[in-house]
């Protein structure tokens, strides 16, 4: 399977400079739209968009179905009258890197605020949208709520170190908790309605202008997340409902001892018995929220690798069969077509390319990893084939300048300015039109590269736990001359947008 031939952006919602000190769904997102259409970019890809748990990272999130309510606009809430302007213009209006404790301690108490308002005032069609929302999504609504509940009355404490009773999900305490806390899950739940009713009107908004939404799913889910609180049974737990073996990677070009990402695994001999079940809706969840799928870390469906949860460091894992393709023709018997394609980067072996060529998944080339060595070449453009989605770069990359000023050798620029040839404009601008004009079908840029910005625009460094996720760009460097020379490579390398169909879910872009 190949896409149709398009280009885009790589930036993550949070980046944006919004009002608040982080980025959301207000108009510098709206705006980042208009600069996408004049540009002639017919994707926009985002990062996972949950909730954030530890480290501030999209990637570890306390549930695999809800939003990250930092990314809800403040200002339009104050537009459907659910806040009052007043308090919107009171709040800090940072402009540099993301301040978490700070935007955390200033804009959540606004966010709850609206939605006791909306719970207690909203009158149709607003009501009507929101019971709609709740019916259709009881299945995993309804457990995050009280989850995120008690993890806020137990002071963000891991669920497994709550009461016993809340920690095996006693039926009686269970429902004296939900008697106990019903307005505070309902004032839940409207966070949460505001996050898809905002991200549903981008979306729609995005789809007029026939951009695409590119999505991210993590493989793996967080230890600390209501998936894992919910389903004990589908995880590799211990007697006492610790990770027995956790998730990672080995040794590799990011870390000589590996990426320990502390995820537990899961027990996929339950999953099959259950016809995956819980893959089915989390898919179907994200196939309702985004035009195209990353998969990230698609070799852990062929092989993952399993680290004690006693070890340290990754170092000390071993490689574990997957559920390959038992999984997958489930996902395609339930939802029919599956728009994803695979982040297939780091060490991988022939069965996992198989597997992805088998299941017809395009993979990933990051033209930054192509140079240096001769088996890194399959990251160029003359090896590429359609079925291929090509980056400058990543979120766990430096940017192209970055790189190229202090993280490549001398030998690896000498292979990149006879590769690409001239840079008068800059190297980035070089692997941009490199990318631009290969045969690869969807071709990705991280807006840092377009911006030409160094190791300041950095959005994450791997295996380093905190001081990530912060990047934020200044409104004024999207500027027309930008959009403009985008526009031109696009139309010359026959990558102008495609018409989008129409969101399904009309009631979202009221």
């Amino acid at each position: 399977m190949s896409f149709p031939r398009a280009s885009g952006i790589l930036l993550h919602p949070s980046s944006l400079p919004s009002r608040g000190g982080i980025g959301d769904f207000g108009p510098a997102a709206y705006a980042f739209a208009d600069f996408l259409a004049s540009a002639r970019q017919g994707l926009w890809q985002v990062l996972p968009l949950g909730p954030l748990g530890f480290g501030n990272s999209p990637y570890s999130s306390t549930s695999a179905f809800a939003g990250n309510p930092l990314l809800i606009s403040l200002e339009r809430l104050a537009d459907r009258r659910w806040i009052d302007r007043a308090s919107v213009d009171a709040v800090p209006n940072g402009t540099g890197p993301v301040d978490y404790p700070t935007v955390f301690h200033h804009k959540l108490p606004l966010l709850f605020e609206a939605a006791r308002r909306f719970v207690r005032s909203a009158a149709s069609p607003a009501r009507a949208r929101y019971e709609n929302f709740c019916r259709q999504n009881q299945g995993w609504l309804d457990d995050f709520v009280l989850f995120d509940g008690l993890r806020a009355r137990f002071k963000l404490e891991s669920w497994n170190s709550w009461p016993r009773e809340l920690v095996h999900r006693d039926p009686v305490a269970i429902a004296k908790a939900q008697a106990e806390m019903h307005n505070e899950l309902d004032v839940r739940r409207a966070v949460q309605f505001f996050f898809y009713e905002q991200w549903q009107a981008l979306r729609t908004y995005c789809s007029q202008k026939s951009i695409r939404v590119v999505g991210d799913m993590a493989i793996f889910v967080n230890f600390d997340s209501a998936d894992v609180w919910t389903h004990c049974d589908l995880f590799r737990l211990n007697s006492v409902l610790d990770p027995e073996v956790v998730a990672g990677v080995p040794p590799d070009f990011f870390s000589k001892d590996g990426q320990r990402w502390g995820n537990p695994l899961y027990r996929w001999d339950v999953m099959k018995e259950q016809g995956y079940a819980w893959w089915i809706d989390r898919m179907r969840w994200l196939t309702r929220n985004f035009d195209y799928i990353r998969l990230d870390h698609f070799r852990g469906f062929s092989q993952f690798w399993e680290i004690p949860a006693s070890e340290p460091t990754a170092i000390n894992g071993r490689w574990v069969d997957g559920p390959k393709d038992d999984l997958f023709v489930k996902l395609h018997e339930a939802l029919g077509g599956l728009p994803f394609f695979a982040e297939d980067l780091g060490y991988i072996t022939p069965d996992v390319t198989t597997l992805r060529e088998r299941l017809k998944i395009p993979g990933m080339a990051v033209l930054q990893f192509g140079f240096g060595d001769p088996g890194a070449h399959t990251h160029l453009p003359h090896t590429f084939t359609v079925d291929k989605v090509v980056y400058t770069g990543t979120h766990d990359n430096d940017t192209l300048l970055g790189w190229w000023k202090s993280g490549a050798t001398e030998f690896e620029r000498q292979q990149v300015e006879s590769y690409v040839g001239n840079c008068e404009d800059g190297v980035n601008w070089a692997m941009i039109r490199a990318a631009s004009t290969s045969v690869a079908s969807l071709c990705v840029l991280p807006l840092q590269d377009v911006l030409g910005l160094g190791s300041e625009g950095r959005m994450n460094v791997p295996s380093l736990a905190q001081g990530n996720w912060r990047w934020r760009f200044a409104a004024d460097l999207l500027h027309p001359e930008l959009g403009k020379k985008l526009a031109i490579l696009a139309e010359v390398c026959d990558r102008q947008p495609k018409a989008v169909p129409a969101v399904a879910n009309e009631e979202w872009a009221a």
